[in-house]
C-alpha cells in the first residue's frame, strides 16, 4: 500500500464540495481516498439524518468514481467519533511505515486546538488541510486564532507530495481554486424552507433525499 488517506465528516448530507475535495486529493497524491462517515462527532451538534441514510448517500456519491472508497469503521463503532481513535485503529492495520494522511478542511484546521488529544494526531498521521472560504490556510492566519496552534503546526509544513515520504508528523496545505462554498448546514436549511438545493449535491444523492424526505420540515401537529 502506497499510503492510506482518509477524509472524515458527518456528510449530512454529502455534497459536491465534499466530492471535489476527495477528487482533488486523489489526483494530487495519486492515491485511493477513503471517505469515513462519522458516527457522533463530539465537537459538533447531533447529526440530522441517521447513520444508515448518511452512509447510503456517501455510497451513492462515490459510485463510479475511480479510487474513492467508503470506510464504515466509525459507524460500526457505536461510540463518539474521535479522529485520534480512528487513526490509531488504521495505524494498527497498515503498520508503522505506511504513510497515513487525514484530510480536513481549513475550517477544521482553525479549530484543531479544540479537538480531543489533537497533538497526538501528528504521532500517528499527517494532516492535509484543504481550503475553505473565509478560513486561513497559512501560519499567520492560524496565529491570529491561537498562538499554540500556530506554533505546533508551522514547523510541520510540507508540500502535499512529501507527505508520502514518511509515515506521520507533517501538515500540508491544499488550496482549492476557488474554494468550494457548499455547506451541509445551508443545504439542510434550503430543503426545510423549500429553497433551491439539488444542484449542490450529486444527482443520486438529491434523488435519495427526496425519496426519503430527509431534512424536510416537520409539519406541526
Amino acid at each position: 500500500m502506497r499510503a492510506w488517506v482518509g477524509y472524515g465528516g458527518t456528510f449530512d448530507p454529502i455534497h459536491n464540495g465534499h466530492l471535489a475535495v476527495a477528487l482533488a486529493v486523489r489526483d494530487r497524491l495519486d492515491v485511493d481516498v477513503h471517505l469515513v462517515p462519522a458516527s457522533d462527532p463530539p465537537h459538533k451538534s447531533a447529526t440530522h439524518a441517521d447513520a444508515r441514510h448518511r452512509l447510503r448517500m456517501v455510497e451513492l456519491a462515490v459510485a463510479g468514481e475511480r479510487r474513492l472508497k467508503v470506510d464504515r469503521r466509525e459507524l460500526a463503532r457505536g461510540t463518539p467519533s474521535y479522529s485520534i481513535d480512528t487513526l490509531r485503529e488504521v495505524r494498527g492495520e497498515v503498520g508503522p511505515r505506511t504513510p497515513l494522511v487525514w484530510v480536513i478542511g481549513a475550517d477544521s484546521l482553525a479549530q484543531l486546538h479544540r479537538w480531543h488529544r489533537w497533538r497526538e494526531l501528528f504521532d500517528v498521521a499527517h494532516l492535509l488541510a484543504v481550503g475553505r472560504p473565509g478560513f486561513p490556510l497559512d501560519p499567520d492566519g492560524l496565529a491570529a486564532i491561537d498562538a499554540g496552534l500556530a506554533a505546533e503546526v508551522a514547523p510541520r509544513l510540507l508540500p502535499p507530495d512529501r507527505l508520502l515520504e514518511t509515515p506521520a508528523g507533517g501538515l500540508a496545505l491544499l488550496p482549492m481554486d476557488p474554494p468550494r462554498s457548499e455547506s451541509s448546514t445551508e443545504i439542510r436549511a434550503a430543503i426545510a424552507d423549500g429553497g433551491a438545493w439539488a444542484p449542490q449535491v450529486p444527482p443520486p444523492v438529491a434523488a435519495y433525499i427526496n425519496r426519503h424526505r430527509l431534512y424536510a420540515r416537520t409539519d406541526p401537529a
